[in-house]
């Protein structure tokens, strides 16, 4: 056991940023342990056909559909928005419509794979536009690890396309894979609005459709091959579910990264979930993690244990690193451990294309609207990004299911006449997902109460959640482009508040908002340059144990536009250098 074996570091969270960790250590000669509170079924072919068998099963396609939880490791679901009756204890005001999954992976089993890189202006919001806050570092600092990333991850796109609202890149560089081919449906919007303008607070805004970096395998260039081992890393034959799961898993997940780390020097524990962090309170310094280990994934009984070792690194999440500390006893300098919880609040917009564009074909999204994700008007409200939808209706109205029932049940049409009808119609299907920034709100954040446990005995995450007037006015600025953009491509809005209600509702100056959560959890353990403010420090250390780093996306002190994968595996291995140059010399 664990107990028995000495070990340099301790991980906690086999996702992404735990992965990415001990594949670098463990080449550095560092001896470590993997401590995973889910099952490890994602590892071997079998078990993987077993998730998509499980899927391809239910009735709701939703992202936790393939990977039904532990009783030792329960999760969020975006199912349980319908009852408020789920993992998460909802205070509100807003509900907090997001989920991740506890298993081996992590929550990349589940991703769509957009790996977008933060935009300079967000590392220093306070300093350009007097809200929010600054990161202790810049986007120079961490742009080589993006780069090192970026070929971790697999990433298809093209350099000069991304060279947009002042990202840059080094001389020569190239992402490891070609960008995924557009589809049909973005290339029928691209020809119709590229170049359009928009204006927001008098500034103005050219448009273009761009595909955006995807996680997925396409072809590589130079020497690079996807990474992977046997069945692992097919190459993207443009299925429909890269969320939930790609068959072919053609989709990065951390599982594939964990394949290449040093097999002699990591040990990983399944279904092991970390309930306690021991420290010395004389030192500060951490001497062990007490986990509890589970044989039986639908039972919660478990046997106690405590692993050791020098170094110790929360990798599970930013709510499941905050409820680990919490329940420890942590709350970090100014009680900030569970504080500025973040997310994008998500709007959608759908309508009916003047030609057929191909709707319910290839991945669920392979490009956006990207233009937008900065300018001066985010001193006054918040930017925003769209994904362009190939799914159709799916998302936002249940289609094409909802579409037949709808025809035969109400329209009264059968035979030809409906089979003529839905050709008509389904195949013209445009959808847009908007997902809108949010702030550090000292009054958003994830907390424990003794009143509410999981099965095994473990605190269950209260949240507290609201969406402020800077992100509720930013959600307004996005839907008036969104239907300046359907105008442009006459496209029909079909979009109606009335749709999709059961999504959480926000209200701003009149309007309705329904809004769903993109998963994209942050600021629960935030970085800083000082213990003002923060939890850790600019290496994801925390300031009141030296031995003791939080990493992921829970660091970040904003949250920008983008998807917040590639930026918490950029960190990590940036954590993962300071690492090894300070516990192995």
């Amino acid at each position: 056991m664990a107990n028995d074996m000495s070990f340099d570091v301790v991980i906690v969270g086999a996702g992404i940023a735990g992965a990415m960790i001990a594949k670098r250590l463990t080449k550095a000669n560092m001896h470590v342990l993997l401590l995973e509170a889910g099952p490890g079924t994602t590892r071997s072919f079998n078990d993987y056909t077993e998730h998509l068998e499980h899927f391809y099963a239910a009735n709701s396609k939703g992202p936790e559909s393939p990977w039904p939880p532990a009783v030792g490791a329960p999760q969020p679901d975006t199912a349980d928005l319908r009852s408020n009756n789920g993992y998460f204890v909802q205070r509100g005001p807003n509900l907090y419509g997001s989920s991740y999954t506890r298993l081996l992976g992590g929550s990349t089993l589940h991703w769509l794979g957009v790996s977008l890189r933060m935009l300079p202006d967000d590392f220093r919001m306070r300093s350009l536009y007097g809200v929010g806050r600054d990161w202790p570092i810049n986007y120079e600092t961490i742009a080589p690890y993006y780069e090192q990333a970026e070929h971790e991850i697999g990433v298809s796109a093209d350099a000069c396309e991304q060279r947009y609202l002042g990202l840059t890149f080094s001389d020569g560089y190239d992402y490891p894979m070609r960008r995924i081919p557009p589809s049909f449906s973005d290339q029928v919007l691209g020809a119709a609005i590229d170049g359009m303008e928009v204006q927001l607070q008098d500034e103005s805004f050219r448009l273009k459709v761009r595909s955006y970096p995807a996680a997925r395998n396409s072809v590589p260039r130079k020497s690079y091959r996807p990474i992977g081992t046997g069945y692992l890393g097919e190459r993207c034959e443009g299925n429909t579910s890269c969320t939930p799961i790609c068959p072919v898993q053609a989709k990065y997940n951390a599982g594939k990264t964990l394949a290449q780390a040093d097999p002699k020097r990591l040990t990983v524990l399944t279904q092991a979930v970390a309930s306690k962090i021991h420290v010395n309170r004389a030192s500060g310094e951490v001497e062990g993690v007490e986990y509890q280990r589970y044989t039986d994934p639908n039972a919660p009984s478990s046997t106690t244990h405590v692993a050791k070792a020098r170094v110790y690194v929360l990798a599970a999440h930013a709510v499941e690193n905050a409820k680990l500390m919490l329940a420890s006893g942590l709350n970090g300098p100014g009680s900030q451990v569970g504080k500025t919880l973040m997310d994008h609040p998500t709007l959608y917009a759908w309508g009916l294309a003047p030609r057929p564009v191909g709707a319910y074909r290839g991945p669920q999204s392979t490009a956006g609207i990207e233009d937008l994700r900065g300018g001066a008007f985010r001193s006054r409200h918040a930017a925003f990004r769209f994904d362009v939808g190939n799914d159709g209706w799916r998302a936002s109205t249940g289609a094409p299911d909802t579409a037949v029932s709808q025809a035969v049940m109400t329209g009264r049409l059968y035979g030809s006449v409906l089979r003529e009808q839905l050709e008509a119609n389904l195949s013209r299907h445009v959808r847009f997902s908007v997902a809108v920034e949010q702030l550090p709100d000292p009054a958003n954040g994830v907390s424990i109460d003794p009143r509410y446990r999981d099965p095994m005995g473990n605190p269950r995450p209260v949240i507290d959640y609201r969406i402020d007037d800077y992100t509720l006015a930013g959600m307004g600025a996005a839907a008036g482009v969104a239907q300046h953009v359907f105008r442009q491509a006459g496209i029909t809005d079909c979009t109606d508040p009335d749709k999709g209600s059961w999504f959480p509702t926000a209200y701003y100056q009149g309007r309705t908002f329904h809004y769903h959560g993109m998963g994209h959890f942050a600021g629960t353990h935030a970085m800083g340059e000082d213990l003002r403010g923060s939890v850790v420090d600019a290496d994801q250390r925390a300031w009141e144990h030296k031995n003791l780093f939080l990493v992921g996306s829970g660091s970040f002190p904003t949250l920008g536009t983008s998807n917040p994968t590639l930026t918490l595996s950029a960190l990590a291995l940036r954590t993962a250098d300071r690492l090894i140059e300070t516990f192995t010399h």
